[in-house]
């Protein structure tokens, strides 16, 4: 045998399987989808609208849109919240507020920013927006296997009296994410019927209304949101602002200016320690205190579905949960606000949904065409979103 010639030829083998695979891998490479963009804490790329196919002259028409029409009433939170809830029974502000800022607002496309306007780094009251930070709480939970499963009964976790009656006993988390719980209480000085009280006309009726079963029927009450703020408290035995940074903002970059506030009245002994229960909305004050940018991170996490940096911060299918449309109601899911049958926003996609607060606070997430768009004291959501989408459009 000779072993120069195999040795020879075992070589050239070699050599064309290396050329082989070599050549596999620059046509992998090349038909791989791009990496996806992530901003740096201190460092965020802006890309011009026509880099990222979208129409620069509608962009700038939107962003005219949204400065032209930002919100007319008082910059006096305080005023604007009594002007709004004020005749609600024995109404008071129990939370922080704040003088807000001019309008402001982001269009971020593949996670660069394409639009930008106002003061983006200026902290303000974002009052509902909180509830799908609160949402994000309750992932967190489930996760870390805090929460077995979102249909239990919160009165196997929360043993304190508040789940003890036969109507509140049938209460889940599932109904508390959705509002459907239809809880009957006090909460922190506030009775739940008090909050947006139905019907407004017939103050009698208030304190004798109709019970109905848990999941059957929506109604939007900051008491019984700040009751689901609570019980996760008892369930964490610790403070949620430090949960959420830990797990979420810092991950995401945020910066160390925002605030989450709960109430004068609504400090808890929990194992020995005075914790605040937060809020989830700024209805009584309170809430979340939060910049824009920071706003626009949160989405981006969103539509990344809890994805950052090759780190998964909450389940993927966690997305999908909140945008089940709630039993009672359609354009309800997990906190988040759905766009079901083009019920909410008439001229926006039927996919997007959007975390929305009082006075024109949003964060609105479009997977399909990769934006998120965040927008401060902008009341007409759907007219300004109108021209955001037209500049998509091949």
């Amino acid at each position: 045998m000779n072993w120069t010639k195999n040795h020879r030829f075992s070589r050239s083998h070699r050599s064309f399987f290396l050329l082989f695979v070599l050549a596999g891998t620059l046509l992998l490479s090349s038909i791989a989808p791009a990496q996806q963009y992530f901003p740096d804490k201190w460092k965020w790329e802006i890309k011009k609208p026509e880099e990222v196919d979208m129409n620069p002259q509608l962009i700038e028409l939107a962003v005219a849109y949204a400065v032209k029409n930002q919100n007319k009433g008082p910059k006096n939170l305080a005023a604007a919240i009594w002007n709004s809830f004020g005749h609600e029974p024995d109404f008071h502000i129990l939370g922080p507020t704040k003088h807000r800022g001019e309008s402001n607002g982001m269009i971020i496309r593949h996670g660069y920013i394409i639009a930008e306007w106002g003061d983006t780094r200026r902290v303000d009251m974002t009052f509902s927006v909180t509830k799908s930070y609160l949402s994000t709480v309750v992932a967190l939970t489930l996760d870390k296997g805090l929460i077995r499963d979102l249909q239990d009964p919160v009165g196997l976790y929360v043993r304190d009296g508040k789940f003890d009656s036969e109507h509140n006993a049938k209460i889940t988390w599932h109904h508390l994410l959705q509002q459907t719980s239809d809880w009957e209480g006090m909460l922190f000085g506030t009775p739940d019927w008090a909050d947006r009280p139905i019907p407004q006309d017939k103050p009698e009726l208030w304190q004798r209304r109709e019970l109905h079963e848990p999941g059957s029927f929506m109604k939007y009450n900051d008491v019984r949101v700040n009751l689901l703020a609570y019980c996760l408290l008892q369930v964490w035995r610790r403070p949620l602002p430090q949960v959420l940074r830990e797990y979420v903002m810092d991950p995401i970059g945020a910066t160390n200016t925002w605030r989450w506030h709960g109430y004068e009245n609504s400090w808890e002994l929990v194992d020995g320690v005075k914790i605040q229960s937060v809020s989830g909305g700024g209805h009584f004050g309170g809430g979340m205190f939060i910049c824009t940018r920071d706003h626009a991170r949160f989405g981006l996490l969103f539509l990344r579905q809890g994805a950052w940096k090759g780190k998964q911060l909450f389940p993927k299918k966690w997305i999908q949960k909140l945008r089940e449309p709630a039993e009672a109601d359609p354009v309800y899911g997990y906190m988040w606000w759905l766009n079901t049958g083009r019920q909410s926003l008439k001229d926006v996609p039927e996919h997007v949904y959007y975390a929305a607060g009082f006075g024109g606070n949003y964060i609105v997430i479009d997977e399909k065409n990769d934006l998120v768009i965040v927008t401060r004291w902008l009341p007409n959501l759907n007219d300004f979103l109108k021209i955001v989408f037209k500049a998509v459009e091949k």
